[in-house]
């Protein structure tokens, strides 16, 4: 994937670097939040994550936002206000950061267009804050173990810098492309959000009368988000020309190795398809390729469609 010459965004948040006291985590752990996930579910995640050789914090990602979406974010314990520490925004000067802000960049150019044209919304951008181990988010904290994932009440992306570096190292995943996937698909989440698809998803969960029609729910809104992470791949390539073969096959790889089928298969040895939260491998890599091959946000609608 050629991103070199894109735009850098500046909505980008540095706090790389920063003490997790500094970003307002200070005083002891966040408590009892709807968003934040338990040790059984992080320790069973993690399982999974190591029977397959990949980076827990991909799958743990996904739950936690999902979490926070159900739940509304809320915290039981309030924090005192912090004093802030200045805070470096704008596209960071490091290679890893310029990614990141093109990757960004070009999300924005993309939703820009394509938004208005195809659903008469105007697009709002997200922010992605850059950190390291832990940092605090409005729907709780946000630590290196959860993975990349989007905030609905701060309309933030966290991404731990570190991630990269892990899902090639350990997921075997790796290259620009399938990094700007992973991205572009907590981007997807935000579109979701400014259609107003995840709010709906959470008063339809809290009204579910099963944790299995309320794990259905989680896995539309995760496919929409993988095939909308292929409709700005697609508007992207038209663009700028930047995206070859062997990238989206990096992509497709990625997509297949974090169905929720195979997870269960190589952690339980069974897959139970009413406890999935995310979508098989075919599933993911079917979402994907749609959003992809069309181009229009219409195509993602999986609340319309059997999965």
């Amino acid at each position: 994937m050629r991103w070199e010459d894109a735009r850098r965004s500046d909505n980008i948040e540095d706090r790389r670097g920063e003490d997790y006291a500094d970003a307002g985590g200070g005083g002891g752990p966040m408590m009892g939040g709807a968003g934040h996930l338990g040790l059984g579910t992080m320790v069973i995640l993690g399982v999974i994550a190591y029977a397959l050789g990949i980076d827990p914090r991909i799958l743990i990602g996904g739950a936690e936002m999902l979490n926070n979406v159900r739940g509304g974010g809320q915290t039981t314990e309030q924090q005192a206000p912090r004093e802030q520490t200045t805070r470096q925004t704008g596209a960071p000067s490091d290679q890893i950061g310029q990614f990141v802000a093109a990757i960004v960049g070009m999300n924005e150019d993309v939703w820009s267009d394509v938004l208005p044209k195809q659903k008469n919304i105007k697009f709002t951008p997200a922010s992605l804050v850059m950190f390291n181990g832990a940092t605090r988010s409005a729907c709780g904290s946000a630590e290196s173990a959860m993975g990349p994932f989007y905030c609905p009440l701060d309309k933030k992306i966290y991404l731990d810098t570190s991630f990269f570096q892990d899902m090639q190292r350990r997921f075997g995943g790796g290259g620009d492309f399938a990094y700007a996937y992973v991205i572009s698909h907590e981007m997807g989440h935000h579109i979701e959000n400014l259609l107003g698809i995840l709010p709906k998803v959470q008063r339809a969960q809290q009204q579910a009368d099963s944790r299995a029609e309320a794990n259905g729910l989680s896995v539309r809104v995760e496919l929409m988000a993988d095939c909308l992470a292929g409709v700005w791949a697609a508007n992207a390539n038209a663009k700028w020309r930047n995206i070859d073969p062997e990238d989206i096959q990096k992509a497709v790889t990625t997509a297949q190795a974090i169905g929720d089928d195979r997870l269960q298969k190589a952690s339980q040895g069974r897959v139970v398809p009413d406890s999935f939260t995310h979508g098989s491998s075919a599933q993911r890599v079917q979402w994907l390729q749609r959003g992809m091959q069309s181009g229009q946000v219409d195509a993602c609608n999986t609340f319309s469609q059997q999965r």
